[in-house]
């Protein structure tokens, strides 16, 4: 189910009989045809164990399911809208970052921790990134927003990314994270900027980086 882009802020999605789509609760800016849009209590294709996993977190993002036939209209907060299509791979991103995406996409949660060990764990507690971080498999597209404009930047082996934790929107790819800092601990006392700390990716795929550093 491709995402029409009508402007850098809004998107619209072809609805069909059979299909569900998921959005973000408060992001359906207009519709046509015979819509429904249903409170989803199971956190998407990933059911109730992703749900639970961001529930942990503090970081659960209510989401709506979205099925019938019809156009429907999508923008939230005026934020820009980045569209990205998946074939076959996974996307990793920030749950409140989701605006809507394909209801064929399975959905999970992806423990950062498991990707740098204790510097992931340090990463969301740093920088204010979480701890939970949704995946999005499979064959369709995706909506995510992000402050000012978008830039994919390919990530491949032997040469590895560095980018500020707070303009990071999403990655896809066999990518692993850590988080660096560029100066001593010495240095960082006192300094309040986000600069101070690095995130790492390598391997082979792309991360979005938003044209900002402020959070949504």
């Amino acid at each position: 189910m491709p995402f029409r882009e009508i402007n850098s802020k809004m998107v619209e999605a072809t609805v069909v009989p059979g299909q569900k789509m998921y959005s973000q609760r408060g992001a359906m800016l207009a519709y046509r045809g015979d819509v429904s849009f249903t409170p989803n209590m199971q956190g998407g294709q990933g059911g109730l164990a992703s749900m639970i996993g961001r529930r942990v977190a503090n970081e659960a993002t209510p989401l709506m399911t979205v099925e019938g036939s019809g156009t429907v209209m999508f923008g939230h907060g005026g934020h820009h809208i980045q569209v990205i299509a998946l074939a076959g791979d996974t996307l990793y991103v920030e749950a409140d970052r989701l605006l809507a995406f394909d209801g064929t996409l399975q959905q999970s949660t992806m423990f950062m921790g498991s990707q740098g060990g204790v510097m992931g764990m340090v990463r969301g507690q740093v920088t204010g990134q979480g701890l939970f971080t949704t995946s999005l498999k499979g064959h369709g597209s995706v909506a995510v927003m992000a402050h000012g404009g978008v830039i994919e930047l390919p990530i491949t082996p032997g040469r590895d990314v560095h980018v500020d934790p707070q303009a990071y929107v999403a990655h896809h790819g066999d990518v692993r994270n850590k988080l660096s800092t560029a100066l001593g601990w010495r240095d960082m006392v006192g300094r309040g900027s986000g600069e101070a700390f690095q995130l790492e990716l390598s391997g082979n795929g792309a991360v979005y980086v938003q044209a900002s550093e402020e959070k949504l």
